[in-house]
Order: structure tokens, then C-alpha cells, then sequence
């Protein structure tokens, strides 16, 4: 059964909120550049995360660990300046939030004063509870994140699905009940099975978002370039892709090599 949406000029945490009491499903993507941001805002898109990924897929590093709280800032500041109503969320990089309450803080008020981002994203449950709260009771507003932590690659030492076992998931839904009681205005749960993520989604008020996480959470999240297509080598169970943009771009651009180089362009109409 299909529900009436709401018509939001702009985003807020109260409105995803809203959005999940109505039954309303949350679209979310990615973008770290002013042209895509501007195309995912006008396309209708709720809430863009400005992701660590962009470590991967602009700066092509194998980890989401490179990417520093300077280059997240930059990365965040050109999509705030493209975006009219979605919520802007930006996550605080690995290194910027882990070891001290204190840093933590000072990392997300440097997002939101040097970027204009909206809220920020750690990565974590109980662990990194108290930096949590140090960055709410400055009024960040602070999305979760759990399941597959990308940050924490090298403790797992894979991208296999997480809290497949009693033990981690059932330290998976307590931690999804904290972050909702110490203020979270959101999570978004990575890899993990279904039935577990539906469950997590059912237990707690706020809005689940979910990334290889099945369909019974609160909305959906993926990385721009591997719905587009763009990135042709990575091919996960979860992903569905919307266009191949890596090969049409891979045509169009041979095409102009070709043109180029057989003086067919530019034309006499193109040019003065």
C-alpha cells in the first residue's frame, strides 16, 4: 500500500522523523561535488551524506581511512553550496572522533562552521557513546551508523555481512537502542540481514537507513557512482544499478578522442 507523501520545501531531522511515523520511505545518496549534489537535490532525493567513500571513489584510495576532516570539509562545503531541501550529512573521517570526547567535538563543529553541513555521521555504538554526546549537547545534530563500519575494516578484515551471529547482533540492537536514547536523530545500518535490520527498525522511534540491509528498514542509501554505474568493478548483492554510466561515458568520450583527431570537430557550426 502506497503512502501520501508529504510535501517538504525543506529537509530537517524532524521531517525524516515525521517521515517514519507517516510510513514514508527516506531516499538518500551520496555526492561530494557541487554539479552532483545539484542534480541529486533536484532530482527529489531527501537526505544527501557527503561520505568518507569519497576516500574511495574520488580520491581512490582502497580504504575509506585516507580521507581527512580538511578534505571532508571541502567535499561537504561544495555540495551545501548546490543544495536547496535535502538534509546534509557529513561524516566525521576516521582519526577525527575516536580517541577523545573533546576532539570529537571540536571535529564536528569544524564540519558544521566550515561547511554549512547540516548534521554529521560516526561510525560506532557504545564505544564511541561519550563523544556522542559531547557533539549533541552542542546541538549537532548526530546520525549513527552500524553493522559493517568501514572505518573499522582492518579490525573485521572484511566486507562480509555483519551480526550474522547471536552474540553481535544482539549488541547491534542495543547499540541501536543507545544511540536513540543518548539523541541520534537517525541510523544507518551496513550490511547486515535482513530480518535483524527490519527488527532493529521496528524497536526504535528514530529512522533506520539502510545499505545491504533489506527492505523492513525506513529508507535506502547508496553511493552515487555505483548506482550510476560509474565504477564497473564493484558489483555487491545490494546494489541495483540505475544507468551504466561507465560505459556511455567510456563510448562518448572515445568518440570525441575520434573526432579530434579526424578533424570532424568542431564544425563550422561550432565555431566563430
Amino acid at each position: 500500500m502506497s503512502v501520501a507523501k508529504k510535501d517538504y520545501k525543506k529537509i530537517t531531522t524532524k521531517s525524516l522523523i515525521e517521515m517514519k511515523s507517516n510510513g514514508e520511505k527516506i531516499s538518500m545518496l551520496t555526492a561530494y561535488d557541487f554539479t552532483m549534489a545539484k542534480i541529486v537535490d533536484t532530482a527529489g532525493i531527501d537526505v544527501i551524506l557527503v561520505g568518507d567513500s569519497a576516500s574511495n571513489v574520488m580520491a581512490g584510495h582502497e580504504t575509506t581511512l585516507p580521507i581527512t576532516l580538511d578534505q571532508m570539509i571541502y567535499h561537504a562545503s561544495s555540495v551545501v553550496r548546490a543544495v536547496d531541501r535535502a538534509l546534509v550529512v557529513v561524516d566525521l573521517p576516521f582519526g577525527s572522533y575516536q580517541s577523545d570526547p573533546k576532539e570529537a567535538l571540536r571535529s564536528a563543529i569544524r564540519i558544521m562552521k566550515e561547511s554549512g553541513g547540516h548534521a554529521v555521521k560516526l561510525e560506532g555504538g557504545k564505544e564511541i557513546k561519550e563523544s556522542i554526546k559531547k557533539i549533541l549537547n552542542a546541538g549537532i545534530p548526530v546520525m549513527g551508523h552500524l553493522g559493517l563500519t568501514p572505518q573499522s575494516i582492518y579490525k573485521f578484515g572484511t566486507y562480509s555481512v555483519r551480526a550474522k551471529e547471536d552474540e553481535e547482533a544482539e549488541k547491534l540492537i542495543e547499540d541501536a537502542k543507545l544511540l536513540e536514547k543518548i539523541g541520534c536523530f537517525g541510523i544507518v545500518l551496513e550490511k547486515i540481514p535482513a530480518h535483524l535490520a527490519e527488527q532493529v527498525a521496528k524497536s526504535i522511534s528514530i529512522p533506520v537507513i539502510g545499505i545491504g540491509a533489506g527492505g523492513g528498514v525506513d529508507g535506502q542509501v547508496l553511493v552515487i557512482h555505483d548506482m550510476l554505474g560509474m565504477n564497473n568493478e564493484f558489483s555487491p548483492r545490494f546494489l541495483r544499478r540505475y544507468l551504466n554510466l561507465y560505459e556511455e561515458m567510456t563510448q562518448a568520450i572515445s568518440q570525441y578522442a575520434a573526432d579530434v583527431k579526424s578533424a570532424d570537430f568542431p564544425n563550422s557550426g561550432e565555431q566563430y
